[in-house]
């Protein structure tokens, strides 16, 4: 059964590797003739809109992974049927249900990929890309990785630690320099958020260094009409798609610990965590049809119903989505309903091939 296991894994696995190559460079391709557009502005070259596109292919091929697997299972799987080797398999004694667990075992070493992915790569490069492009096309801004950026204004500079959606900015540090270079303010807020016009401050913490000494002071809050041109603000945010499941965890606690609306951070929580297990769902789909193709001569036709599904489940999934944060329905119930709905039916069509 070992020799089995491995030989249906390896199927699985490398057709869902062809495929996502496919579909990988043609994502990378049409990034790259969008990204045109953005070139000779700045110091944005044809080269590092390329190196640009490179740095963004992990979250391309993040975001199509399940779409890779259920194709390249149909493919690799339907060859399988059609050289008669389930068949083989099955007059030799293994189970359709034996079978399921060989594929699902190749689905647990995909789900396990996919989930690095999204947790360390995706994060790690999408950020390495927008630091690549906003320092070339914006020059005042100078990302410094782990969510943070440097800003200047003059004879002032902003460094913030993270930078999230809604136009909150966390941990600000305003460093003021006089006109022969020294510094003479530094001012330490814990979070600052632009509302209506201008910037509010929070937890300031701030220091003047005069000829006389230094004099430190605490501001509970403070408004600035100016700290950051909202224009860069889509430039520098951390979207929360480009989030990992850990730092999304531990921003929705900080907005439900001040008492802010946590759901849409929750809600892409749970799809990042849903997202790796969906591709087990992508195999679940194929299977019925793989297997009942091997009985009738309708198999183009399986294959293309089983395309169809994949498609429908995506949209299923998008619309569920959607439709929880409209209803204010629990996130985890709206990332999960769509999945479990599917992966009940296909092991209910499972059950039904003979």
């Amino acid at each position: 059964m070992k020799i089995l296991d491995n030989y249906v894994a390896k199927t699985v696995i490398s057709g869902t590797i062809m495929v996502l190559l496919v579909l990988g460079s043609l994502f990378a391709f049409v990034d790259f003739i969008s990204e045109l557009d953005d070139v000779g502005k700045g110091q944005y070259n044809i080269i590092q809109a390329a190196i640009y596109v490179l740095f963004s292919l992990p979250k391309r091929l993040y975001e199509i992974f399940p779409t890779a697997v259920l194709i390249g299972s149909l493919l690799s799987l339907g060859t399988l049927a059609g050289n008669s080797e389930f068949t083989v398999m099955r007059a030799a004694g293994v189970s359709i249900m034996r079978i399921v667990f060989s594929v699902l075992r190749a689905g647990f070493i995909l789900l396990v990929f996919v989930a690095l992915i999204g947790e360390f790569l995706v994060p790690v490069s999408e950020r390495h890309a927008q630091t690549m492009r906003a320092e070339n096309l914006e020059q005042t801004v100078s990302l410094a990785g782990k969510g943070g950026f440097w800003a200047r204004d003059g004879q002032r500079f902003l460094y913030v630690s993270h930078v999230f959606p809604q136009m909150n900015l966390g941990k600000v540090n305003i460093y003021e320099l006089s006109e022969d270079n020294q510094l003479k303010r530094l001012t330490r807020a814990r979070s600052a958020q632009y509302i209506e016009g201008q910037w509010r401050l929070d937890d300031i913490q701030q220091t003047e260094f005069t000829e006389a000494g230094v004099e430190s002071r605490h501001i509970k809050t403070e408004v600035w009409q100016k700290l950051l041109n909202p224009d860069l603000f889509n430039v520098v945010s951390v979207e929360p798609d480009n989030m990992s499941a850990f730092d999304l965890f531990k921003y929705s606690n900080y907005l439900k610990s001040n008492d802010l609306d946590s759901s849409h951070y929750e809600l892409a929580f749970w799809i990042k965590v849903f997202t790796p297990i969906s591709s087990l769902v992508m195999l679940l789909i194929a299977l019925p049809f793989i297997f009942g193709s091997q009985r009738s001569s309708g198999a183009g036709n399986r294959m293309l119903a089983g395309l169809l599904l994949g498609i429908g489940f995506y949209l299923l999934n998008r619309t569920a989505n959607h439709l929880g944060q409209v209803y204010h329905i629990y996130p985890f119930i709206s990332a999960s309903a769509p999945m479990l709905l599917v992966a009940l039916a296909s092991f209910y069509a499972l059950r039904r091939v003979k």
